[in-house]
């Protein structure tokens, strides 16, 4: 990827992942709100029945959380990707790159597990 030898690089690549990550989380934030917006509605609305078909705020929320999710993979794919291109000399000595690796597959785990959540209302 690079012939500059100059850590530089990967410190660049490690702020686009945890960019990514940020991006990820916020994903999973806003369909989390949304998807409660619809327990919101149904509380104000009492004349509803709380037991009926789940409604377009559920599955939008689950869309972004799974958008999240998604989101999160690739991008750590990418980014290893990328670290398999650099040479020795651009990693400082040392220096764990696995630690944003780490980051974004729990956040993606604890995606699954909010999606896990959405179905069966823990």
């Amino acid at each position: 990827m690079s012939d500059l030898n100059d850590p530089r690089v990967f410190f660049a690549a490690e702020r686009t992942l945890l960019a990514w990550n940020r991006t990820c989380l916020s994903l999973m934030a806003f369909g989390f709100v949304i998807e409660r917006f619809g327990l919101f509605v149904s509380i104000l609305m009492p004349q509803h029945n709380m037991q009926m078909q789940r409604g377009i705020s559920f599955w939008i929320g689950l869309a972004f959380v799974a958008l999240g999710v998604f989101v999160a993979i690739v991008s750590t794919l990418q980014y290893r990707k990328v670290i398999r291109t650099l040479k020795p000399i651009e990693i400082p000595e040392g220096y764990r790159t696995g630690t944003g690796v780490i980051t974004n597959l729990f956040v993606a785990f604890l995606g699954v597990v909010l999606i896990g959540y959405f179905f069966h209302g823990i």
